[in-house]
């Protein structure tokens, strides 16, 4: 809006922000960025920078910050990383030769899920802006990553799926309809990135293959393998690039043709999964893209390059489902573990190979500095070498296959050598970019420079002689340009022709018509070469932009190369094996290991344990005591399974797997407090979630389920969920747990065995043997932990007594008279029933009787122990 008496500059300034009012607007003004306004207000308290005013033409004066143009990178980063979007509004025109205000533009908006600058990103991880759609009963998400090209269109058949989606992609920022379902508008919101709204309309399918087609220059989405059934995903794509475009308004070149993932090819991890195996992030602290100790991947992470650490990343979250992909994998990761030489011959190649995926989406972009091209130059002169290291196993399996699509890109090498100087300045005009011989024009110029500083110095030389004053010397600043300096002590033999330009405490400065006239020529011959190396640097970097395809597809090669090496070192120098890989129910691991545990403690203190589950034995119930080491086995047991559909070795002697379309492991107990769910709840939902989602070919692993809430309700969910997986699902489970009572599972459900993690009793002391064994445990030894964690020796003396009293079905001496007569009337004897029987049960009908609320704990206890005691009699 135009405000009355405001200057032109500041209706300059509104006319923009009026189109951008969702971001802080930097508005360059000659040496600053200037904020005004709220933005001013906002910049001031995040960035910490002194809050002043701008004279608005005689109306109010506006709030006014601003910040250096050379120091823009960390107040860019500092914004964004606060969940900002900023708006880079530069002075589009020359100032020398504008009439009236200098016409400016936003060149770019930068958002947490669109960023170039290496400081707003993290090497090791992908930067993902998401859209996510719905169409039907379809779900659709769209992934893109400004800074490598990467654009996925991702099918999903439900929420859940798309929440797990997001969450191994873990984007920056997400888009939705406004018209989203309030259940996507959650999910998205829960991901702990920036959630923008754009319009319903920008999401339909049809619209969004018009602008897909347009951005690819194709007539039809076909050639890219999307189909009818992508819909959701196509209408998420379209919001995605056109938002993309609105960004960019310099366009997007450097994206990638989109890759089409559809359920079936890779196997969905959910959040739980994730968190509890401890993939990326460690449960003891440490967020997205932090310290990577203490997880799966920071055993796994032997990477060399950045484009390597990133695809670890995702194979660790997308493990494979189709056999013949991950024994390509396996193939090639054994070839490089058994050849010593040529695995370190490759790692060696890839080593000081920069981001070719980033550099060249930087070129395509018009982004990349001399320093960056160069960079880019130097990494293609490398892949020569990778090739000839990768061709030593050229017959491996998944490296075979690379070989078929190498493209090392050798002329883009040279003709970046062949460009650039060894070592290229940050920016044009700092140094000399533009090697020597590359343009005739070019080298007369710096001719012309070079030669006139030499007849300066000359001027020098000559001066001295004709004036006598051996002091005297030529020198240059930017606001008088050259100059001739004498002393005081000389000026007595200063000429008549010099003219004074300035006074100094001990000498005056004075310049001729020749020292002028050169130093025109001079600075001119400097300021056409920037302007020409400008030119022909711009032109080199479009050359090289322009195969963006070819350089992403090397890229990702490289990638592989890199992912592949490093699982063969880790698998060599951790003793890994190559799991055997089946389309069978089977899992057989022999001697199997935690690949993270045993990397925390000597090895030879880690004990190893034999796990087998088959179609006639394909429910494991794993009873033992506290620390034992029950969920260490569980977690072993999935991180074994998920490596190896990964592509990796495991940690193992031997292993027979068959391949998994789910793994869900439910262990450990924590509460959500900011959806307002108790642990219970929270473990609750966790479970509901396994038995609507796991297949027969899905693998669960259940920890103390049913160990939030009472005895009875946790054993008779517990008894539930497992004749529920055993029965129904019929899927590979291990189910942990301290009931014992479901140790009678094995009598009553044919394919339940009871194993237990072993313990030693000597004397009062209790040794934790960590041993996977058959049988059940018949206690849980938690009085003796308790006394491992400082207990006082009262609080133990007496848990012993009134463990002995309700094991021996003893009464405890409080219990009430009332209670204790109504427990004392006999009881007809009947044949003990199996827990959950479906038969008339007498015990049953005296429960069904209680009110649980009325009941002191001590009144508890005392009628366990009679009811016990009745049903041993």
């Amino acid at each position: 809006m135009k405000e009355v008496n405001s200057t032109p500059l500041m209706q300059q300034y509104r006319d923009i922000k009026s189109r951008h009012q969702d971001a802080i607007l930097l508005f360059r003004m000659g040496d600053f960025y200037e904020m005004f306004y709220d933005d001013a207000e906002t910049a001031s308290r995040v960035l910490g920078l002194t809050l002043t005013a701008r004279n608005n033409g005689g109306a109010a004066d506006v709030p006014l910050a601003g910040v250096p143009v050379k120091a823009l990178t960390e107040y860019l980063r500092r914004l964004v990383n606060h969940g900002y979007r900023v708006a880079i509004c530069e002075q589009v025109e020359d100032p020398k030769v504008a009439q009236g205000i200098v016409r400016r533009a936003v060149v770019e908006t930068v958002t947490p899920g669109a960023a170039f600058s290496d400081d707003l990103l993290n090497g090791a991880r992908n930067n993902f802006l998401c859209a996510v759609n719905r169409a039907g009963t379809t779900f659709g998400i769209a992934a893109a990553d400004l800074s490598t090209g990467e654009l996925r269109l991702i099918t999903a058949t439900s929420n859940a799926d798309v929440e797990a989606a997001l969450a191994r992609l873990a984007p920056s920022e997400i888009l939705i309809s406004r018209s989203a379902e309030p259940i996507a508008a959650a999910s998205a919101r829960e991901e702990n990135a920036l959630v923008t709204e754009r319009e319903a309309w920008e999401f339909d399918p049809s619209l969004a293959r018009e602008e897909l087609a347009r951005q690819y220059g194709v007539q039809s989405l076909e050639g890219f393998g999307i189909g009818a059934e992508d819909d959701a995903a196509t209408g998420a794509a379209g919001a995605l690039v056109r938002y993309l475009r609105e960004l960019q308004p310099a366009g997007i070149p450097h994206l990638a043709r989109p890759s089409v993932e559809r359920p079936g090819a890779m196997m969905p991890l959910d959040e739980m999964t994730r968190r509890n195996l401890e993939l990326i992030e460690s449960l003891r602290g440490g967020g997205p893209g932090g310290d990577a100790s203490g997880t799966l991947l920071g055993v796994l992470d032997r990477t060399v390059t950045p484009m390597g650490a990133r695809l670890l990343r995702q194979w660790i979250h997308t493990p494979l489902t189709q056999r013949a992909s991950i024994d390509l994998r396996h193939a090639a990761v054994s070839a490089l573990a058994k050849d010593a030489l040529a695995r370190q011959a490759l790692r060696d190649a890839l080593d000081g190979v920069r981001d070719i995926e980033r550099l060249a989406s930087k070129a395509a972009a018009g982004r990349a500095t001399p320093r960056e091209l160069g960079s880019l130059g130097i990494s293609l002169s490398r892949l020569p070498t990778v090739e000839q290291a990768a061709r030593r196993v050229a017959s491996a399996g998944a490296i075979a296959e690379l070989l078929t699509r190498w493209d090392g890109c050798a002329e883009l090498s040279s003709d970046i050598a062949r460009t650039l100087v060894d070592r290229p300045p940050p920016a044009i005009g700092d140094d000399a970019t533009i090697r020597v011989g590359v343009d005739a024009e070019l080298d007369e110029l710096r001719g012309v420079r070079d030669g006139g500083k030499e007849f300066i110095a000359r001027i020098e030389s000559a001066e001295r002689r004709r004036t006598g004053i051996s002091s005297l010397k030529v020198g240059f600043n930017r606001v008088f340009g050259y100059y001739l300096e004498i002393t005081n002590a000389n000026k007595h033999l200063v000429p008549n022709e010099y003219q004074r330009r300035q006074t100094l405490t001990g000498a005056e400065r004075y310049v001729t018509p020749e020292l002028k006239d050169y130093e025109s020529r001079v600075l001119g011959a400097a300021e056409l070469i920037e302007t020409r190396e400008r030119a022909l640097f711009e032109a080199a970097r479009a050359r090289i932009g322009v195969c963006i395809a070819r350089l992403q597809c090397a890229a990702g090669i490289v990638a592989h190369f890199d992912v592949l090496a490093a699982l063969s070192e880790v698998a060599e120098r951790e003793g890994y094996t190559k799991p055997e890989m089946t389309d069978e129910f089977t899992l057989e691991i022999t001697a199997g290991r935690h690949p993270v545990v045993e990397r925390m403690m000597p090895r030879e203190k880690f004990i190893p344990n034999d796990v087998v589950l088959t179609e006639d034995a394909r429910m494991i119930i794993l009873t033992g005591p506290n620390m034992a080491g029950k969920s260490t086995i569980l977690r072993q047991i999935g991180l074994i399974q998920l490596m190896a559909q990964m592509g990796s070795f495991v940690p193992a002697t031997r292993a027979r797997l068959g391949v998994c379309d789910r793994v869900f492991t439910r262990v450990g107990a924590s509460d959500n407090l900011v959806r307002g769910q108790s642990t219970f709840m929270v473990e609750m939902s966790e479970t509901s979630a396994i038995l609507h989602t796991a297949t027969r070919r899905s693998l669960v692993l259940l920890d103390e389920i049913g160990r939030g809430t009472s005895t009875y309700d946790g054993v008779s969910i517990a008894w539930s969920v497992s004749e529920y997986l055993h029965d129904a699902i019929k899927c590979k489970t291990v189910f942990a747990t301290h009931y014992h009572e479901l140790t009678q599972l094995d009598e009553e459900l044919v394919a339940v065995r009871n194993y237990n993690v072993a313990v030693r009793e000597v004397g009062d002391e209790v040794l934790f043997l960590h041993r996977l064994q058959p049988g059940g445990a018949d206690r849980s030894y938690g009085i003796e932990v308790g006394r491992l964690a400082g207990l006082p020796k009262g609080v133990l003396r007496r848990a012993r007594e009134l463990l002995a009293l309700l094991e021996g079905g003893h009464l405890v001496k409080r219990a009430t008279a009332a209670l204790a007569a109504r427990d004392s009337v006999a009881t007809p004897p009947a044949e003990q029933l199996a827990l959950f029987s479906a038969q008339p049960d007498p015990i049953r009908a005296r429960l069904a009787e209680l009110d649980a609320n009325a009941l002191t704990p001590m009144a508890a206890l005392t009628l366990l122990a009679t009811l016990i005691d009745e049903a041993r009699n």
